[in-house]
């Protein structure tokens, strides 16, 4: 599968983005679906991540309550919206995929899109 994602930008504090990651290639509706970030000189972290259909979902304890992953299987795209923004939300997004596994470490996800700059500015 390819992912490539997008929607990032810069905004200021307390502002909202979404970010899009469209998949082609195999079915999406197998994959389960990460996010990750990583700010410059720090290692990538996990954000967010969601099962298959959905149904379950994983999130940072950095950003409950502010980032919500969705994904539309129909259009082939994971979401993450993005609400409440902090200056340490700044980082590269990455989204991510696996056919067998979900959740918070790096190493469930065999596939990675090129990443997308979210900036925010206090």
């Amino acid at each position: 599968v390819q992912l490539q994602a997008s929607g990032g930008g810069l905004v200021q504090a307390g502002g909202s983005l979404r970010l899009s990651c469209s998949a082609s290639g195999r079915t999406f509706s197998t994959y389960g679906m990460g996010w990750f970030r990583q700010a410059p000189g720090k290692e990538r972290e996990f954000v967010a991540a969601m099962g298959r259909s959905g149904s379950t979902t994983f999130y940072a304890d950095s950003v409950k309550g502010r980032f919500t992953i969705s994904r539309d299987n129909a259009k082939n795209t994971v979401y993450l919206q993005m609400n409440s923004l902090k200056p340490e939300d700044t980082a590269v997004y990455y989204c991510a995929a696996d056919l067998v596994r979900v959740g918070a470490s790096r190493s469930f996800y065999d596939y990675w899109g090129q990443g997308t700059l979210v900036t925010v500015s206090s």
